[in-house]
C-alpha cells in the first residue's frame, strides 16, 4: 500500500512539475517560435529581391546618342505626351523609333519601377501592337526602342505630321483602307484588354497613337504603364480621368 501511494505520489508530483513548467514557459514557446523570430522561409523570401525578367536587349546610351545626333532635331520624328521620338538605324541595320521619356514628369519614379514597367511591355506581343525592341537606363535617361512605323501615324495621314510646320496630310484613304485600320486597332485593343496577362488598359486611344506600316497595317502604340492600377479593384473604383480631351469615352 505504501509503495502504491509512493508511486501515486511520484506521479502526482511529476504531473504538477509538467504543469509548472508549462506555466513558466514563455508564451512564444507555446506557439512554437522564439520571441522576435520569424519562420525561416518568410525571412528568406523577404531577403531575396524579385528578379526582373526583361525579354528585350539592353541598348547602350552611347550608340543611341550616336545614331540620333545626340537626340537632335534632325532625328526628331514626333512628340507625345510622355516624351519625344527619334528615328535611328542601329548598328544591326534595324530601323527603330527611340522614345526618350520625360523623366521630370514622374520625378518619384525609381529605376526599379521603370524596369518593372519595361518588363511588362517586353512581354506584350501581338501583330497589332507596336513591338518593344530594346531599352536603355543610364543616369537620368529612360529610353525605349520600338519598331519604326514606315507610314507614320494615322494622325499624320489625316492631318499632317504633328509639330512640323507646313506638313501636309497623306493620301486620302479609301474605304477598304479605313476599315482595315479600324479592325486592326480593335484587334490590338482586344489583345491588351482581354488576352494579355496581366491585362492592360490603354486609356489614350487616338489617331496619333495608331501607327501605320506597309499596306496600311495598323498597330497600337504609346500608352503609359504608370497609369495602370495594380489590381482590378483599384481600376474599377478609380475616379481619375486619363487620356486626351476629345477622345474620352462618353
Amino acid at each position: 500500500m505504501k509503495r502504491w501511494l509512493c508511486c501515486a505520489c511520484n506521479i502526482d508530483e511529476s504531473h504538477h512539475d509538467d504543469e509548472n513548467q508549462t506555466l513558466k514557459a514563455p508564451k512564444n514557446y507555446l506557439d512554437g517560435t522564439q520571441k522576435g523570430s520569424r519562420p525561416a522561409a518568410v525571412a528568406k523570401a523577404e531577403q531575396q529581391k524579385r528578379v526582373i525578367n526583361i525579354e528585350v536587349p539592353k541598348l547602350s546610351l552611347e550608340e543611341l546618342k550616336a545614331k540620333t545626333d545626340n537626340f537632335g532635331s534632325q532625328s526628331l520624328v514626333g512628340e507625345g505626351s510622355y516624351g519625344r521620338v527619334y528615328y535611328a538605324v542601329l548598328n544591326s541595320g534595324q530601323q527603330v523609333a527611340i522614345k526618350k521619356l520625360d523623366v521630370s514628369s514622374e520625378p518619384d519614379s525609381s529605376q526599379e519601377e521603370f524596369l518593372t514597367q519595361v518588363e511588362t511591355v517586353s512581354k506584350l506581343k501581338h501583330d497589332n501592337f507596336v513591338q518593344l525592341l530594346g531599352y536603355c537606363v543610364e543616369g537620368n535617361y529612360r529610353l525605349l526602342s520600338y519598331e519604326f512605323a514606315t507610314m507614320g501615324s494615322l494622325h499624320d495621314v489625316l492631318h499632317g505630321r504633328k509639330g512640323v510646320q507646313g506638313a501636309q496630310p497623306g493620301p486620302v484613304l479609301d474605304w477598304i483602307q479605313r476599315v482595315r485600320i479600324a479592325i486592326d486597332a480593335a484587334k490590338g485593343l482586344e489583345y491588351l484588354h482581354e488576352k494579355a496577362q496581366p491585362s492592360v488598359i490603354h486609356r489614350d486611344i487616338r489617331s496619333s497613337n495608331i501607327l501605320l506600316f506597309e499596306d496600311f497595317k495598323a498597330k497600337i502604340a504609346d500608352f503609359n504603364l504608370s497609369n495602370q492600377a495594380p489590381d482590378m479593384a483599384a481600376r474599377l473604383h478609380s475616379t481619375r480621368v486619363l487620356g486626351t480631351f476629345g477622345y474620352h469615352a462618353p
